[in-house]
């Protein structure tokens, strides 16, 4: 019998290790997920459902600016515009691929691509390549502390060569574009492009947004002059939306919640209303998931845009003043002996509110490539610089005189040369003999004014001696004037005003050139403060150019309530009897409209009636060519102040002509610019005020017409009703 074996299967012991060993791996792995999905499943739901709150400030139009009869000056003039949103978490090469899209539809100024631009884009495009301008033993020297990571970064950037960085037309647009993307706040929409944005382009973006992350089409806006350079210098510059916040003042806006690319005035008047111009900011607050993908949003505050500022200054009467001086300058260069002659300024205000009605400057300049000259704005001019301005000052000696008791209403003076041992005489430009207080401003006498500043320095004249006067003499002067704002400034509501310069030397000499405006320098705007102070019987009110602050309406086409009147200031009362300003008002009424006046021959036979001082200074040049000469040349300064009605003022004005003429004797430009400045001024006055009757008789008439059919209609009913009895 055969016997059959049985066959046994064994299972290699290492096979087995090895199943046993996948058993575990799975056991400890459904674990794991056992005890994520229970004991941690809450806490990982919470994680990749977590979401952050952005609030996202979006700017607003600025407020307008009108005028005092409510004509626009300065508007915002709608920009189609191009923009780009970054999301958080966008990663640079993203946005250059997106740059480069946007490159091929759109074309970007690339003048503000800097050459350290073009190399961060260079070694943001070649990593490795940047890697290798730098070696392992520089490397090294950072581990050991011998250098820091940020000069290795400097080392990369003087090692790019420049054919490394020669790029090409579209390169250059999509490094410009990326650097307007690179700028800009996540979630804070970028101006890429506001200027120049043609249809073509508009369209092009617009349809391919799709393929555009971030970029999206919008209205922009850019302030507008209605008057094109009228006044621009004084309303002042808004930053563009390319230059955001100026440096100098960054931390101050940020602390104030602006953001970087918002733009602000910069100057002037846009500059001192930024609170009110600026308007209340859109606030959007978005919602981002965790990869920084925005998944809700939700208007905060629609925003406002900014306040409107309705400004004090007429502007028919400040254009027709602009074209006056204009005129003036033109002929008058064409005379002999005008060669510094290159400016002339107008102050006109209301003496009892201070309400400026024109602030205009011009100035002759000439290109230095073509040698073309152009007759420029210069309003500021009535600010920033200063000039002595003659006997337009002799109102605040005469009523420095009587505060100090140096002389009385009525005092008389010989008017004959004086004789100072050691120096020159000084005289009037006539010897007017024995004369009183109105009689030296009537016809502007020095001598008076001599005698007047000798009394004030406690000295005694005596001919072809010395003259010994007390220094303090020239504070006491200096802070009388300042009462009526010479010397000061004047506080108008514009940044950047000087105070004029005061002259150092303290010798007899100097305190009579004092008394008769030729030491001490003073601005055009401080000489119409000073004749304001005299016109309105002793208060120094503050000039200002803002009359009204209006709220915003949505209606485009409308103005808004008034949210603010700027009440008049008064800066201080003339520490002066009223009996004495009245006296100087009568001298000043006698310069125009008696005869015999320095001023007769331009107003003495007017339909109104004008109190005025006239003044001239002998001076020295200090324009812009001052360098081309080796000595001090001499020149004259011109000026003129004056208020009108005399009796009842309502205008206030200055003129000054700086470096007019060379010599003793020249033109009257000063004189000319006055009387066509008043003449202007009334004549705009008659002509309003005929257009307000008109509109009344015209209203009335309306009025008779529809009472007219009212009663007719009552007739008619009586008549139906008597038909029907």
């Amino acid at each position: 019998m055969n016997k059959k074996k049985k066959k046994k299967t064994h299972v290699p012991f290492r096979l087995n290790i090895l199943f046993f060993l996948v058993f575990v791996l799975f056991s400890a792995l459904i674990l794991r997920l056992g005890v994520v999905q229970i004991v941690y499943g809450d806490d990982y739901r919470r994680e990749i459902e977590r979401t952050e709150e952005v609030t996202v400030n979006n700017s607003v139009p600025r407020g307008k600016m009108y005028d005092r009869n409510l004509k626009l000056m300065v508007d915002n003039q709608p920009l189609d515009a191009i923009t780009y949103t970054r999301k958080q978490g966008t990663k640079p090469a993203e946005m250059v691929e997106t740059a480069e899209k946007l490159a091929k539809l759109i074309e970007k100024d690339t003048d503000k691509v800097t050459e350290r631009d073009k190399k961060d884009f260079w070694i943001m495009n070649n990593p490795k390549l940047a890697e290798k301008k730098v070696t392992d033993k520089e490397r090294k020297k950072v581990e050991e502390g011998e250098l820091k990571e940020s000069d290795l970064y400097k080392l990369q950037l003087d090692r790019i060569t420049e054919d490394e960085i020669k790029l090409s037309g579209k390169d250059m647009e999509t490094l410009a574009i990326y650097r307007e993307f690179a700028s800009g706040y996540a979630l804070t929409p970028q101006v890429v492009k506001n200027k120049k944005v043609s249809k073509e382009e508009f369209a092009r973006v617009s349809e391919n947004l799709d393929s555009l992350p971030g970029v999206d089409i919008s209205t922009d806006w850019d302030r507008f002059y209605t008057y094109n350079k009228t006044l621009k210098s004084v309303l002042g510059k808004v930053s563009s939306s390319e230059e955001g916040l100026p440096s100098e003042s960054l931390n101050y806006y940020l602390a104030r919640d602006y953001s970087r690319n918002d733009r602000v005035g910069k100057s002037y008047i846009e500059l001192q209303y930024e609170d009110i111009l600026q308007g209340q900011k859109a606030k959007v607050r978005n919602v981002t998931d965790k990869s920084g993908n925005v998944v809700d949003s939700e208007v905060v505050s629609e925003g406002q845009r900014g306040k409107d500022l309705i400004l004090t200054v007429d502007m028919d009467l400040q254009l027709a003043t602009e074209e006056i001086i204009e005129k003036q300058l033109i002929a008058k260069k064409k005379m002999g002996n005008t060669k510094f002659l290159d400016r002339a300024f107008v102050v006109m205000m209301d003496p009892d509110t201070g309400e400026v009605l024109t602030m205009a400057g011009k100035k002759i300049e000439k290109d230095p490539k073509t040698g073309k000259s152009s007759i420029e704005d210069f309003a500021l001019g009535n600010i920033t610089t200063s000039y002595t301005m003659g006997s337009a000052v002799k109102g605040a000696t005469v009523l420095t005189g009587y505060k100090q008791g140096a002389i009385q209403p009525g005092t008389y003076f010989y008017d004959t040369k004086l004789k100072i041992k050691g120096t020159p005489a000084k005289g009037s430009y006539s010897n007017f003999g024995n004369i009183n207080d109105l009689t030296a401003l009537k016809v502007s006498s020095n001598v008076y004014m001599f005698r007047t500043a000798i009394n004030i320095a406690g000295a005694h004249y005596v001919p072809n001696e010395p003259l010994n006067i007390r220094s303090s003499a020239f504070s006491t002067m200096r802070n009388s004037f300042a009462q009526f704002g010479l010397g000061v400034r004047t506080g108008i509501d514009l940044p950047n005003e000087m105070g004029g310069f005061k002259g150092s030397e303290t010798s007899p000499g100097k305190l009579l050139d004092l008394a008769i405006g030729q030491y001490d320098t003073y601005t055009p705007m401080q000489l119409a403060q000073y004749v304001s102070s005299i016109a309105n019987g002793g208060n120094r009110m503050k000039p200002h150019m803002v009359k009204e602050i209006r709220d915003p309406v949505d209606n485009n086409e409308e103005l808004g309530p008034v949210a603010e009147d700027i009440s008049p200031t008064v800066m201080n009362r003339l520490d002066m009897k009223e009996d004495w300003i009245k006296r100087v008002q009568s001298g000043f009424e006698k310069v125009s409209m008696e005869q015999g006046g320095t001023a007769y021959k331009f107003f003495g036979n007017k339909p109104y009636t004008v109190a005025a001082k006239t003044g001239t200074a002998e001076a020295f040049y200090d324009g812009p060519d001052r360098a081309k000469f080796s000595e001090p040349q001499d020149t004259m300064n011109i000026t003129m102040v004056g208020y009108a009605p005399a009796k009842n003022p309502e205008v206030a004005f200055a003129v000054v002509v700086p470096w007019a003429y060379q010599g003793h004797t020249g033109h009257n430009m000063s004189k000319e610019i006055g009387e066509e400045i008043m003449d202007t001024y009334f004549k705009l006055k008659k002509e309003r005020a005929k257009k307000e009757t008109n509109k009344d008789a015209e209203k009335s008439t309306d009025l008779k017409v529809e009472n007219g059919k009212d009663v007719q209609k009552d007739q008619a009913e009586v008549r139906k009703s008597q038909e029907n009895e």
